[in-house]
């Protein structure tokens, strides 16, 4: 009976220690370094303003003199939409401190996200710039070369940034975590109509986030589960020239100064794998 005893003990002390074992050679979630990737759903908002000279032409007569006003138009509520989907990798390296967790981590991102106006007929603009020094105008007559357009979209072609990370530790297995720091994208503007033209146009602001990683134990311990969502909020990008041939603002003639802004909101789930620390050197 003692023997039994004994090895009943035994197999208990045995199960113990291998257990201890399992989480000795295992990270906590975002200890260490880490790499990882994620997919989910983008969604934002863009708000445009134009601010005109007015414009006035010489040069061929009284009967050709004209004089527009210039004005402010802005998008005050509301914006254009964006949305689409978005999937990308992460490194970073964290640092547990008891219940504590402190971490820097970059992430790169691509995606489908955009807005799309299309029309059925080509719009007709007047007003455009000359095309070849042409003066055919829209009618035939001296003036400005016709511009149409059938469709204008554009989209978010990638995101990068780097984050702060601060959290703590919900329990052995489970983080949460919040990050803040600055993400840049890559926009690319489309206008097709009569003349086709797109342009490349880059911006970024602060960025804030959160996100819950759990260890997956049963099948790594050293591999997590993250859900998460981060918000950017995009700072003032000036567009004015896409399209021309110049990309300034000149004030004696037609002009504009045009700016985009707006935000936008990541929700993502992904996977991370914890395989080094640097205390493990010391």
């Amino acid at each position: 009976m003692k023997k039994v005893k004994l090895i009943i003990v035994a197999v208990a002390m045995l199960s113990l220690a291998s257990s201890s074992a399992v989480y000795a050679d295992g990270f906590a979630p975002g200890e260490g370094l880490y790499l990882g990737a994620f997919g989910g759903s983008d969604m934002g908002i863009v708000q445009a303003k134009v601010v005109t000279n007015g414009e006035t032409k010489d040069g061929c007569g009284a009967a050709c003199t004209q004089t527009h006003a210039g004005g402010e138009f802005e998008q005050v509520d509301g914006g254009l939409g964006l949305n689409g989907a978005t999937g990308g990798i992460m490194v970073g390296y964290g640092y547990r401190m008891g219940d504590l967790y402190a971490g820097l981590e970059g992430e790169h991102s691509w995606g489908d996200v955009k807005f799309k106006f299309k029309s059925s007929i080509p719009v007709e603009l007047a007003g455009g710039g000359s095309e070849g020094g042409g003066k055919k105008g829209i009618n035939g007559t001296n003036g400005d070369p016709t511009h149409t357009v059938d469709s204008i979209e554009a989209t978010k072609e990638w995101t990068g940034g780097l984050f702060g990370r601060l959290g703590f530790y919900v329990n052995q297995d489970t983080l949460l975590a919040f990050k803040g720091g600055v993400l840049v994208s890559k926009f690319e503007a489309k206008v097709n109509g009569t003349p086709s033209y797109s342009e490349a146009y880059y911006g970024g602001g602060p960025s804030f986030g959160a996100s819950l990683t759990s260890r997956v134990t049963s099948i790594d311990p050293n591999l997590s589960v993250r859900i998460g969502a981060v918000y950017t909020d995009y700072l003032t990008a000036a567009i004015y020239g896409i399209g021309g041939k110049v990309q300034e603002n000149i004030t004696s003639r037609s002009g504009h100064n045009s700016e985009l802004t707006g935000a936008a909101l990541s929700a993502r789930i992904g996977i991370q794998y914890s395989f080094f620390d640097a205390n493990t050197l010391f």
